[in-house]
């Protein structure tokens, strides 16, 4: 590829559709990484009330409720670039979708900082 058409590709890369793009495909992937914790978490209460116990005690750390506010973030991204991409299917092409990715992204984090205020609370 030529020079020119090396900066013609990377340019779209900067778009709002393409982080909305990156940012949708990498909550995935880390959601899809915590899965096993979360079974294993789930594998507590099978094992008895003590395990259990133990686990919501450990649970109750706040670098624990911060990482979990995150998990929260990280769905609410998904959920809104979830929908962002059906609009796309399903909608005509129109201004306001560069808006919608902002709007979709103060959704998400207007979520975490609801969970982490109803965590301290």
């Amino acid at each position: 590829m030529k020079a020119g058409h090396i900066a013609l590709a990377w340019r779209g890369r900067s778009h709002a559709n393409y982080l909305a793009f990156l940012v949708h495909r990498l909550s995935g992937l880390a959601l899809a990484l915590f899965l096993p914790l979360h079974f294993w978490a789930l594998g507590r209460a099978i094992e008895g009330e003590a395990a259990l116990d133990g686990f919501l005690r450990w649970a109750d750390r706040p670098l624990v409720k911060f990482a979990e506010a995150g998990l929260v973030v990280l769905l609410a991204i998904h959920l809104a670039g979830g929908l962002r991409v059906l609009a796309i299917e399903f909608l005509p092409w129109r201004n306001w979708q560069k808006t919608a990715v902002a709007a979709s992204a103060g959704f998400a984090l207007a979520v975490g900082v609801l969970f982490l205020l109803n965590a301290a609370g």
